[in-house]
């Protein structure tokens, strides 16, 4: 799986969580994931998650760190395992550097306030993640956690890179793990 960590500053609105979207914009074909930094503002209209929808939950952190990534050739439901499997090595890389991180589901909690976003669809091609992850707390419609504010993580360039190699790696250590067994 390939991995880029996008300089720019971009502003999530959700319409990046689409097919083709890394190519396009970055010439990364096949299974990628890209991470960025920038304002977080997902309007109800552009919201993939329908229960955020019934709820009236728009989505909105002053700066986010987010991952997206675009996988080929799975099906949904194993798009939600992997989306899993992000959340879970984000979560491990905070515990190494010595925070206590709770997760349910697809979301991290710090002192029992949310610290991340996530969500996995499916188009007519692909597998398509978003996860982001406070950086700060500042004017968000609930009460949050974030990476500067609660955990004093203040190099989010170098984390964000961990967690895509952290995560690339995984995907590809599973897909070999599953050519060495003989089938019975």
């Amino acid at each position: 799986m390939k991995t880029l960590f996008i300089d720019d500053e971009v502003k999530y609105i959700g319409s990046q969580l689409a097919p083709h979207w890394i190519y396009k914009n970055f010439k990364i074909q096949g299974d990628a994931i890209v991470a960025f930094i920038g304002e977080c503002d997902v309007k109800l209209s552009e919201m993939v998650d329908i229960e955020d929808v019934i709820n009236n939950e728009p989505i909105y952190s002053k700066s986010m760190l987010s991952f997206i990534t675009e996988q080929f050739n799975i099906q949904l439901v194993e798009g939600v395992f992997r989306q899993r499997l992000l959340i879970c090595c984000i979560k491990e890389a905070l515990e190494n550097r010595g925070f206590k991180i709770e997760r349910s589901g697809d979301d991290l909690f710090v002192n029992n306030k949310k610290l991340s976003v996530s969500i996995a669809t499916k188009s007519l091609t692909s597998v398509l993640i978003h996860t982001g992850i406070n950086i700060l707390s500042e004017e968000a419609p609930i009460p949050v956690s974030a990476l500067e504010n609660d955990l004093g993580i203040k190099d989010v360039k170098a984390f964000a890179i961990e967690i895509m190699k952290r995560y690339s790696e995984e995907i590809d250590d599973i897909i070999l793990a599953s050519t060495k067994v003989r089938g019975v």
